[in-house]
Order: structure tokens, then C-alpha cells, then sequence
């Protein structure tokens, strides 16, 4: 019970934190929307072969983004976060409180993942109004908010995860965008995948957990078929980022 009411104290303050910085607040809600306009604009206007379904690539990338959006808030943001902790020493300092590690990266992870869900919501409800995208419902809405709830924790465990590659922050940026975008375009978040995509592009995609997510959600908003396959492979994902963490994971900087 300490521990939960611990985390729980801890959320609050990172909480706290987050919006006490309006900039960045401000940045990580608009930047999937905007993302969301420029696809739109540019490649919206066509059709999407998905199977037997049929839909148009506007309400195509409102799921892409909402994918991306999930991705951003928690694997870019607690690889880039931690490891700037890391060298400015504040985690070297929590490290000597009280305040156990666990609690202290569980508040991270459930911050995140929060903010996740936020984004997902508001890029359903402006998809909705102006693309005229399906908001989830009965079933369709339990296996979503499933995908979404492993998905986050996933992508999260994966960002503390890879903070073990990063020399330090200055290298940060590069190596988290250089292990994620490409991952990105290669998972049909950035380019529509449809009845067409290369089929070697398919079978790197299915690899890694970014394409198994985004099919997740695009269940949600587009009605293609959930499997349950996807879902085992996004929280395998998660289990293996943990167990590294777990592993590798430094909390004073690096020389």
C-alpha cells in the first residue's frame, strides 16, 4: 500500500510538472494534429484498399496519427525525458531518497500514458468532426482501449529501455528518432498501407510492434478486424523493453 500511495504522490507531481510548462504541453497535443492536417491535405483525397474495406485515406491517417500521437508521448518523451534526468544528475538524486525506483518510474509510465489517452481522444473527437472518422463503441471500444492500454505501457517500457543506448542527452534526439521513424514509414503510419504495400515491407513490418498497434487502432476507427495476435505481440514487446530496463537501465550519468 506505501508503494501504490507513493506512486500515486509521484504521478501527481510529474502531473503538476508537465502542465506547469505550458510550451511543452502546448506542443505535444498539437503537433499529431497537426501532423494530421498536413497528411490529410496532401494524400487525403484518395481511397484506401484495406481487405475487402474500402475507406478514405483522410479517416485513414486519424487512426495513423492517433498511433503516432501514442508513440510520441511515450516512448520519444521518456527516452528523451530520462535521459536528460540522467545527466543533469536528478536521477542519481532520487536514486539516494526514499522514494523507491519502482514507484518513481511507474509514475512515468502512468503519466505518459495518460497523456496518451488524451491525445487519442482529441485526435478522435477532431477526426470525428472533421473527417468524419468512427469514434469506438461496445466491443469495438474494449479491444481499442485494450490496444491503447498495452500499447502505451509497451511503448513507455521501451523508451526507459533504449536510455541504455544513449550516451548522452546531446546524442538522445538522434538515436531515439533514428530507431522510431523508420519504424514509422516502414509500419504505414506516415505512407498508407493498403491491398498493395510490398509484401517485404509487410513482413518487416510485422517484426516490430509499431505496425501491430497501428492495425490495433485502426480496428477502432476504421472497422477492419481486431486480432488478438496484435495485441500479444505490442505486450511481448513491452515485457522484453521492461526486462531490459530492468537490466541496463543507469540512473547516474555517464562519463
Amino acid at each position: 500500500m506505501r508503494a501504490l500511495r507513493l506512486t500515486a504522490i509521484q504521478v501527481r507531481y510529474v502531473n503538476k510538472a508537465f502542465w506547469r510548462n505550458p510550451a511543452r504541453a502546448f506542443f505535444t497535443f498539437v503537433f499529431p494534429l497537426m501532423f494530421l492536417v498536413i497528411f490529410t491535405s496532401l494524400l487525403g483525397n484518395g481511397t484506401v484498399h484495406l481487405g475487402e474495406l474500402s475507406v478514405k485515406e483522410s479517416t485513414y491517417y486519424v487512426a495513423a496519427m492517433a498511433s503516432f500521437g501514442v508513440i510520441t508521448a511515450c516512448y520519444n518523451n521518456i527516452a528523451l525525458g530520462m535521459t536528460y534526468s540522467r545527466d543533469a544528475g536528478i536521477l542519481k538524486r532520487i536514486n539516494g531518497t526514499p522514494l523507491p525506483n519502482g514507484a518513481f518510474l511507474a509514475a512515468r509510465i502512468l503519466h505518459a500514458s495518460f497523456v496518451a489517452v488524451l491525445l487519442v481522444a482529441i485526435t478522435a473527437v477532431f477526426g470525428h468532426l472533421a473527417y468524419g472518422a468512427r469514434i469506438p463503441t461496445g466491443v469495438t471500444l474494449v479491444e481499442f482501449l485494450l490496444m491503447l492500454a498495452v500499447g502505451a505501457a509497451a511503448f513507455c517500457a521501451l523508451g526507459l529501455a533504449v536510455t541504455a543506448a544513449i550516451p548522452n542527452f546531446d546524442a538522445s534526439a538522434p538515436i531515439v528518432n533514428a530507431t522510431i521513424l523508420p519504424l514509422l514509414f516502414l509500419s504505414g503510419i506516415f505512407i498508407a498501407f493498403g491491398n498493395s504495400t510490398p509484401d517485404w515491407i509487410l513482413w518487416v513490418a510485422r517484426v516490430f510492434p509499431v505496425r501491430h498497434f497501428a492495425t490495433g487502432m485502426q480496428a477502432g476507427f476504421l472497422g477492419t478486424p481486431f486480432h488478438w495476435s496484435d495485441l500479444a505481440v505490442v505486450a511481448a514487446w513491452g515485457i522484453a523493453g521492461l526486462l531490459l530496463a530492468n537490466r541496463f537501465f543507469v540512473w547516474e550519468p555517464r562519463r
